[in-house]
């Protein structure tokens, strides 16, 4: 009798490639797929079709870009994680700014890690997860403990730094958010004191930097 065939392909890790760039895509996929352990089962280029793909085919692991069309990474993985609570993400970003690592990961994220990591990290971040681990290198879990010791932004004082970044005075603020400029001007005074800036140039710079608010943004 012959030997039976190797059933090794069906324990592979099955994953999902998430990027806007086709040519990220494909070097993801490429060199993902040399790994005799996983899959690529499929890839999307946006937040909205990683969330269609997830549910045509459940992958063992979603390799996410933070920034993406329609929804980001953050969001695409929120709406995953609500309908797959034991779906296993992890964001793969350019961005390393502390609120865009902390939104994914209150999001559902299981690791974040940059661009610039080394194959070999990712590799090993997506056998972590798999596994049902959590993965952060150092320069990410010193980001989200600096994070962590911060007094978070409310909702409004976000909406309102935003329009300090477009460069907007008090009084557009307050016709654009239908709130007197008195309130405003607390909410200004509130949002100097959590980012520890003395006025308005320097908040929209700590905006920028920590990634409270992307200048696209800023710019609608």
């Amino acid at each position: 009798m012959s030997a039976p065939k190797s059933s090794s392909k069906q324990h592979k890790i099955k994953l999902l490639v998430v990027d806007d760039h086709f040519v990220v895509r494909l070097g993801l996929t490429s060199a993902l797929n040399l790994e005799p352990d996983m899959n690529v089962v499929a890839e999307a280029c946006d937040g909205a079709q990683a969330v269609e793909l997830y549910r045509k085919h459940k992958p063992d692991v979603v390799v996410m870009d933070y920034q993406l069309p329609h929804l980001n990474g953050a969001q695409a993985t929120a709406a995953i994680v609500k309908d797959f609570p034991d779906a296993r993400v992890i964001v793969l970003s350019v961005f390393k700014a502390e609120e865009d690592v902390h939104r994914a990961v209150q999001a559902g994220a299981a690791a974040y890690l940059p661009k610039s990591s080394e194959p070999e990290e990712l590799i090993e971040a997506i056998r972590t997860v798999h596994k049902g681990g959590r993965y952060f290198p150092a320069v990410i879990a010193n980001v989200l403990a600096g994070r962590a010791s911060r007094d978070p932004l409310s909702d409004r004082e976000i909406q309102v730094l935003t329009m300090i970044v477009r460069g907007r005075s008090n009084k557009e603020i307050a016709s654009d958010l239908t709130i007197s400029e008195n309130t405003v001007k607390f909410h200004t005074t509130r949002i100097f004191e959590k980012l520890h800036v003395l006025d308005r140039v320097q908040a929209a710079t700590a905006a920028i930097e920590r990634g409270i608010v992307h200048l696209e943004r800023a710019r609608e």
